[in-house]
């Protein structure tokens, strides 16, 4: 009797981060366009974390930036589950980010961090889409949502790689 055998981990020699990241790659080739993605991913990064951060918490639940803590949470999850060294150097951006946004709250308040967050969203993403438009190809996040995700890991774990360091 022949029966059918659940797919294994190590059925498949490439890692669904490879996959992730691969596929990434196949849409960034173009050298204006990766480093236009070098400078905007990380800027879009920090935006998305100021705009959470700036979400008023009840004062039961916690304190300001408790949103964007459980933003980079729930995507710490994400990396951690596609791979724990990469998961954990995502968590080292997260602290840095985080820091960085207590710093601007803490420098500039609520209205002109909004303000400054909103800028740099805006800006960082006309220069991906230009970034693009010169690669030829589309942003891989209107394939899949989740590459929102996958740029920042793209780029930690080319650093990870430049450094020795195995994802």
């Amino acid at each position: 009797m022949n029966t059918i055998q659940p797919e294994t981990p190590h059925a498949n020699p490439r890692r669904e981060v490879d996959r992730w990241l691969g596929n990434y790659s196949e849409d960034h080739r173009n050298s204006t366009n990766i480093l236009v993605h070098w400078i905007c991913v990380p800027l879009i990064l920090w935006t998305v974390i100021a705009l959470l951060w700036l979400v008023p918490v009840p004062a039961a639940l916690g304190r300001t930036g408790l949103w964007a803590g459980v933003g980079m949470f729930l995507a710490l999850m994400f990396y951690l589950r596609l791979s724990r060294p990469l998961g954990f150097a995502m968590l080292a951006v997260f602290v840095l980010l985080g820091l960085i946004t207590e710093a601007l709250f803490r420098a500039l308040g609520t209205t002109q961090l909004l303000w400054l967050a909103i800028a740099v969203f805006v800006l960082a993403w006309i220069a991906q889409f230009v970034g693009h438009k010169i690669e030829g190809k589309k942003p891989s996040f209107l394939t899949d949502i989740a590459y929102l995700l996958i740029g920042p890991a793209w780029i930690v774990a080319k650093i990870m790689r430049k450094l020795g360091i195995a994802y």
